[in-house]
């Protein structure tokens, strides 16, 4: 079963860059695995939070909804 410490989610450093933007709105977006914590994720944020019930193929794949901050969660990290 999945439980939410298995996982780096960097609460910190999400944290962090809410304080210093303050956005009035934050979404998180995570592929199906991730989805049964989602919960568990929102409630660390310090914020806020909604969470994208859609689908996510990767960071390609955006909602097409306004909000102040999108935190896009993956089981690989986003190399740019």
């Amino acid at each position: 079963m999945m439980k939410f410490e298995d996982y780096d989610f960097e609460i910190k450093k999400i944290n962090d860059i809410i304080k210093k933007i303050e956005p009035s709105n934050v979404l998180i977006q995570l592929p199906d695995g991730l989805k049964p914590i989602a919960t568990e994720i929102a409630d660390k944020i310090n914020s806020e939070v909604f969470i994208w019930a859609g689908s996510c193929f990767g960071a390609c794949d955006l909602p097409n909804v306004d909000f102040d901050l999108l935190i896009q969660f993956g089981h690989t990290e986003f190399k740019r």
